[in-house]
């Protein structure tokens, strides 16, 4: 174990959701014995001989990470060259997301933030279609199987999903015991008392 500090202790930059980088600087000393990070990967780097790792402020590790580069290019989900023919799939597919208040530690323990609308229970998302086809109707509660996992969910519409999927999220208590972010799974009515 190594004795790093937290990110209140340390200078650092992260990423926003805006994809804009963003720079802060230590609240509070460390304490005792702990380093921030970079400066641990700094000697563990000279111990070892390894190049490129001799750096003395955080400014320089800035300048090294991100100096002249845009971001925005450096985060892009852009795909070049894709076969245009996809293999066909069949069944309810998932589609999934880890909603920022679900994210990490500090956001999910964060009782303000917990109590927002973007930190709501997961619900099983379909369009109307799909909801006729089971025989739903938002609200209702569904139980939602997918490979050995289930979570009962309230269903809900939206409509600008795709025929044949259902968006369940991902990093919530409710849903941990369902199977992949992505793949098929399985939508039935479940009784009322089982709702989440």
């Amino acid at each position: 174990m190594l004795p790093i500090t937290p990110f209140t202790e340390t200078a650092g930059t992260f990423v926003n959701i805006e994809g804009r980088a963003q720079s802060f600087h230590a609240t509070v000393n460390p304490l005792a014995d702990a380093r921030p990070g970079w400066k641990v990967l700094r000697v563990l780097g000279s111990l070892l001989g390894i190049r490129g790792t001799e750096f003395d402020t955080i400014d320089e590790v800035r300048k090294a990470c991100l100096g002249g580069k845009d971001v925005a290019k450096l985060l892009s989900n852009e795909i070049g060259s894709v076969p245009t023919a996809s293999p066909a799939v069949g069944g309810i597919q998932r589609i999934a997301d880890v909603p920022i208040y679900f994210a990490d530690p500090l956001v999910r323990r964060s009782g303000p933030l917990q109590k927002t609308r973007e930190a709501r229970a997961p619900r099983a998302l379909m369009n109307s279609k799909l909801m006729r086809e089971l025989g739903l109707t938002a609200g209702q509660p569904v139980k939602v199987k997918q490979g050995s996992g289930e979570a009962t969910l309230a269903c809900a519409l939206d409509d600008k999903l795709p025929d044949g999927c259902v968006r369940v999220a991902a990093g919530h208590a409710s849903t941990a015991a369902l199977g992949a972010m992505f793949g098929g799974l399985s939508v039935e009515k479940a009784p009322a008392e089982q709702a989440a």
